[in-house]
């Protein structure tokens, strides 16, 4: 089992390394801008440790660590545009 810090270096590794270019911009910066900002990333980190208590390796679990990720902050984006917050 790794550390937290250390689970976080590695989905934030995978994030970047699914970072792609593409159009239109103005809809894929902001994403890349929102995921970028970081914070704790306690869910992916939750499902990498998921993965290894049942004896599963953790990079298999990367895709499925980022898409909780990813879902999350859809989700908090989607909750400022419904209560029409001004950032």
């Amino acid at each position: 089992m790794h550390s937290i810090y250390q689970y976080q270096e590695f989905i934030s590794e995978y994030l970047n390394s699914q970072y792609e270019t593409k159009e239109p911009r103005n809809l894929y910066e902001p994403i890349h801008y929102i995921l970028g900002l970081g914070g704790k990333r306690m869910r992916p980190v939750l499902t990498l440790m998921s993965a290894e208590v049942f004896d599963a390796d953790y990079k298999k679990a990367l895709p499925a660590a980022l898409a909780v990720e990813v879902f999350h902050n859809f989700s908090l984006v989607h909750d400022d545009i419904m209560d029409d917050a001004p950032l």
